[in-house]
Parts: structure tokens; C-alpha cells; sequence
């Protein structure tokens, strides 16, 4: 048997200048491609007109292909030769699925790779102007989701507060506009609610949107403001920089 090879690709938050190399070639060689829901569309051009192109959406609070089912098609696809690439938005291994995905295929046997990608909560910030850590203001950053599997415990917002308050910590939440009122409510057991948070919908992309406000008025600011999924909600003292990242582009200008 012609056993072929699945690699998954983080395709990164969409703009596709953030492809890296590996990524590209990985992408160019391919023989099918399985496409996640928020990979953009100039990101599968750069496919070899020969392969395949299945989108299998996944995202957040709406109608998905089934996880089993994706992980059949790869190991369908792997076992008849294929060049599968499995190309995912951000980075496989951080809310992507990867690791799921990883320990299937080579329970089966089948060969995987890995090739990271650039996640959508550091292009978030960077879009921004502002960094996630920070000697002054930051001294770690946790990536959390707010979108717990079904079943699963959610975090524990209270005790991150706690942590993000004494260490210093940066918090970045993806997949949390739908929880945003609980979350807002948990973190301000243990934060102060003038914290500067982000929000930050479709990070890279020609039509990025960005709120800037405080904890304390969190939900407030995205239901008045209209942001939806996919956004990223980053919590922490380096969003106080988003401003004079602003004003210095506008005196660059």
C-alpha cells in the first residue's frame, strides 16, 4: 500500500502575506486539501490546480463538519497516497484541533507533520501598534478560549483574574464575544474595572474592526459596537499603548 501523508498547516489569521515558507510549500504540494471555514480564499489560490479542495468548516456557535468525520477523510485520503494538507486558520496546536487530530492519525499509522502558523491573538495586537508582553506592563500572557467543549469544564475566569492581576499577566480569549457578559463578570472578581481590554473581529484581514474600552464595560462596548466572531478579546495593562500606537501613525502620516 501507497500509505500517503497528512501535514497540518496553520494558514495563519488570514491575511496571506503571514503565510510562512513552510507553509506555502506545504500548501504547493498538495494533493487534497481540507479547509477550514476562516482560511481566506488567497490562501487556498496558492494550491496546485491539480488538488483537491474540500471545506469542512468549523467555527464557533455555528453548523460544523463533524471532528470524526474530517479525521476519516484524512485517514481515507493518507491510506489511497494522498499529499493531504489539513489547512487551518491561526495555529494548529493552539484552539485548532491539531492535537486531536495528531494523535488519531498515528494511532492509525499514517505520517504527520506540523507546520505552525501565526495565531490570530498576537496578529491581533500587533495590528494594533502594541506587544503582548512588556518589561513595564506585562510579564507573561495566557491564551485562553471561551468556548468550552460541551461537557468540559469552562476556566476558571476568577482565579485568572487573580493570577493576571499579581503576575502581570496579559490575557488573550479567543471564541468569548458569545460569553462575554459572564466572562466580563468572572474577571472582575479579581480585576480592577478600568482594565484596558481589545477586541479585536477578523484580526488581519481588509476588514478588521477593533474596540478599544475597559473591563467594566466589556459587553457593553460589543454589543454597541456591532463586533461578532471571529474577534479576539485581550485583557491587560499593554492595551493602554493602543493609543499612542495610534498617534504615532497618525504624525507618521
Amino acid at each position: 500500500m501507497n500509505t500517503g501523508k497528512v501535514t497540518l498547516v496553520g494558514a495563519g489569521p488570514g491575511d496571506p502575506e503571514l503565510l510562512t515558507l513552510k507553509a506555502l510549500k506545504a500548501i504547493q504540494s498538495a494533493s487534497l486539501l481540507l479547509v477550514d471555514d476562516l482560511v481566506s480564499r488567497e490562501v487556498v489560490d496558492h494550491a496546485p490546480k491539480t488538488a483537491r479542495v474540500v471545506y469542512v468548516g468549523k467555527r464557533g456557535g455555528c453548523k460544523s463538519t463533524p471532528q470524526a468525520f474530517i479525521e476519516k477523510l484524512m485517514l481515507m485520503a493518507a491510506r489511497e497516497g494522498e499529499s493531504v494538507v489539513r489547512l487551518k486558520g491561526g495555529d494548529p496546536f493552539i484552539f485548532g484541533r491539531g492535537g486531536e487530530e495528531v494523535e488519531h492519525l498515528r494511532a492509525a499509522g499514517i505520517e504527520v507533520e506540523v507546520v505552525n502558523g501565526i495565531t490570530s491573538g498576537l496578529a491581533a495586537v500587533t495590528s494594533l501598534g502594541v506587544p503582548l508582553t512588556h518589561r513595564d506592563h506585562a510579564q507573561g500572557v495566557v491564551f485562553l478560549t471561551g468556548h468550552a467543549r460541551s461537557g468540559a469544564d469552562a476556566p476558571d475566569w476568577k482565579a485568572l483574574a487573580a493570577a493576571a492581576r499579581d503576575a502581570h499577566l496579559t490575557l488573550v480569549i479567543y471564541m468569548g464575544v458569545r460569553s462575554a457578559g459572564r466572562i466580563q463578570r468572572e474577571l472582575l472578581a479579581g480585576l480592577p474595572p478600568q482594565t484596558p481590554v481589545a477586541i479585536v473581529q477578523r484580526a488581519s484581514m481588509p476588514d478588521q474592526r477593533h474596540a478599544v474600552t475597559t473591563l467594566g464595560h466589556l459587553a457593553e462596548t460589543i454589543a454597541s459596537e456591532g463586533l461578532a466572531s471571529p474577534s479576539v478579546i485581550v485583557v491587560g495593562d499593554v492595551v493602554r499603548g493602543v493609543a499612542a500606537a495610534a498617534a504615532a501613525r497618525v504624525r507618521a502620516a
